[in-house]
């Protein structure tokens, strides 16, 4: 049997914004694109990660009295940079699929943004192990 690696679950050519981007830009990219993760890149280098937690632990929605307006107005003056977390675990796209899986069930994360130095080349979601399995590879 032969051993699967990041690389081949991955998502390549993965979404990312811009650590200057609006968290209303960022909010209205990942619902047309229905993702839950969008790293943060700078000349391609990866420095951050937004998840659809951090936008909503960021937004007025919900809180009574809280306009739309009101609620866009808050999320064109933060910044993805103001809200990414920037100690992101990475993978590579040789390590072994297993090692990827364990550093995700361990510390309960959505996905990891694979990377080649600093670059950031694909991520690794819990949705590329359903599809994977889907499949019946």
């Amino acid at each position: 049997m032969t051993q699967l690696r990041v690389r081949d679950l991955m998502t390549e050519g993965v979404f990312a914004v811009g650590v200057e981007d609006d968290l209303a830009t960022v909010s209205d990219l990942m619902d047309e694109r229905n993702i839950r993760h969008a790293p943060v890149v700078q000349e391609g280098r990866l420095i951050g990660l937004i998840s659809h937690r951090d936008l909503l632990r960021h937004a007025l929605k919900g809180q009574v009295g809280t306009s739309p307006e009101v609620e866009r107005a808050t999320q064109l003056l933060l910044t993805a940079g103001e809200i990414m977390t920037r100690e992101v675990a990475t993978t590579r796209p040789d390590e072994d699929i297993r090692g990827a899986a364990r550093t995700m069930i361990e510390n309960k994360y959505g996905c990891l943004p694979v990377v080649e130095g600093e670059r950031l080349v694909g991520i690794l979601t819990e949705s590329d192990f359903v599809r994977f399995l889907a499949a019946g590879d």
